[in-house]
């Protein structure tokens, strides 16, 4: 477990003996879930800075329609919630699920400040940390600003498509992830590609999709 924190955001900087002794003095739990499992629900209370050890986890909007908007992927060794450990209002923006069989550490609210006020490497790296994910959600929600299906995909691929000269882009993401990404049903999604290659602007082949007209997927977002 301590080589695996080592490389936590939180944890930069200090070795997995330097962890090991750190962790001797404080209070802290390990639980297992397994894949589907709710590690966390919407509104819950956040009392511990949560760490995943092992697996990756998603966090995840539904809303009375039951349409999902999928908001990241955290994997190991990556903070859930940390921004609002601290929070007036310290509660879970989105229901975290597992995606696989999972390990999370969890670490009492009061054993935090406790680690911050005795070692400045974690202070820092905590409010590092706190900075990085403000940044992360401006990024968001300027991405979910687009109003449109179509405008929220052009974006998409530009993004993935940063060269000048690539044109030919290989989908991290299947379309149903790509679907609870965008806030959106996957019929929905797919209709919008194929008019997409109707009207000329890209190629799709499952996960293959290969810009044909660049300039009109940039006037999508204008």
């Amino acid at each position: 477990m301590f080589n695996t924190l080592s490389n936590s955001p939180f944890f930069n900087g200090l070795s997995a003996k330097d962890l090991e002794c750190i962790f001797s003095s404080i209070a802290y739990s390990v639980k297992s879930y397994s894949k589907g499992q709710t590690i966390a629900q919407r509104d819950e209370e956040v009392k511990s800075l949560i760490i995943v050890i092992e697996g990756v986890v998603k966090g995840e909007m539904v809303d009375f329609s039951g349409k999902i908007l999928k908001v990241e992927e955290i994997q190991a060794p990556q903070p859930l919630a940390h921004a609002v450990l601290f929070s007036k209002i310290n509660r879970f923006p989105v229901d975290v699920v597992a995606l696989n069989n999972c390990k999370i550490l969890f670490i009492p609210r009061t054993d935090v400040l406790r680690l911050m006020q005795s070692n400045e490497i974690i202070l820092n790296n905590f409010l590092r940390a706190v900075s990085n994910r403000a940044h992360f959600l401006t990024t968001k929600l300027w991405f979910l600003s687009f109003k449109t299906i179509k405008e929220k995909v052009a974006h998409y691929l530009l993004n993935l498509a940063k060269s000048e000269t690539r044109t030919t882009i290989i989908l991290p993401k299947s379309h149903q992830e790509l679907a609870e990404m965008f806030g959106v049903t996957r019929p929905s999604l797919a209709r919008v590609l194929s008019e997409m290659e109707n009207d000329g602007t890209i190629v799709v082949n499952r996960r293959e999709v290969q810009i044909v007209n660049k300039q009109k997927l940039l006037e999508m977002i204008r």
